[in-house]
């Protein structure tokens, strides 16, 4: 793209060195008979070349005149219309929801002795009355075990015992030795 703009500049400057004029082919329009004859000619400039130029003589093109025409501005505005469609009212009934009665009951078990991932849960419901356990080996060796219960009219009731002692293992210290390197 560089070496268009370089071109064309070079054959413009050349142009105008040699005598030549650019003239313009629009002389007139049919935009309301206005007429605008703003010519731009290239102004004269010294170029030094080492090695000869060929030179092309093509005319310069101009872009076409400026034309101050406005389009007229309409006043005319279209009516609004305002129909209103009748709104019709109808009484709507809903009939309530009906559930069905919530009963289930589920067990599973976890006994995994290589991670001491033992547990367990047991858990029944009837209506809004719901009755469980669940038990869990804890780190320290004891076993938790809680009861629960919850309905309606008393919420959330748990009852936590354990079973077994609490352990906890010694903490070795070891020293670990850095291998020693001898340039």
């Amino acid at each position: 793209m560089f070496f268009k703009v370089l071109v064309f500049a070079l054959v413009a400057v050349a142009s105008a060195q040699h005598g030549h004029q650019a003239t313009s082919y629009a002389s007139s329009n049919s935009y309301n008979n206005h007429v605008s004859h703003d010519y731009h000619h290239a102004a004269p400039a010294l170029l030094k070349v080492a090695a000869p130029i060929a030179t092309y003589h093509a005319p310069i093109v101009h872009h076409a005149p400026v034309v101050h025409h406005v389009a007229p501005v309409v006043h005319h505005v279209a009516p609004v219309v305002q129909h209103v469609a009748p709104v019709l009212l109808k009484s709507v009934h809903h009939e309530p929801e009906h559930y069905g009665h919530p009963k289930y009951q589920f067990k599973y078990g976890v006994h995994d002795t290589h991670t001491h991932d033992i547990k367990e849960q047991e858990e029944s419901r009837d209506g809004d009355v719901v009755k469980g356990y669940y038990s869990l080996l804890q780190p320290d060796g004891r076993t938790r075990i809680v009861h629960y219960t919850a309905d309606k009219h008393s919420g959330f009731q748990a009852q936590v015992e354990y079973k077994g002692h609490a352990a906890h293992p010694e903490v070795v210290h070891k020293a670990i030795l850095a291998p020693v390197y001898h340039h």
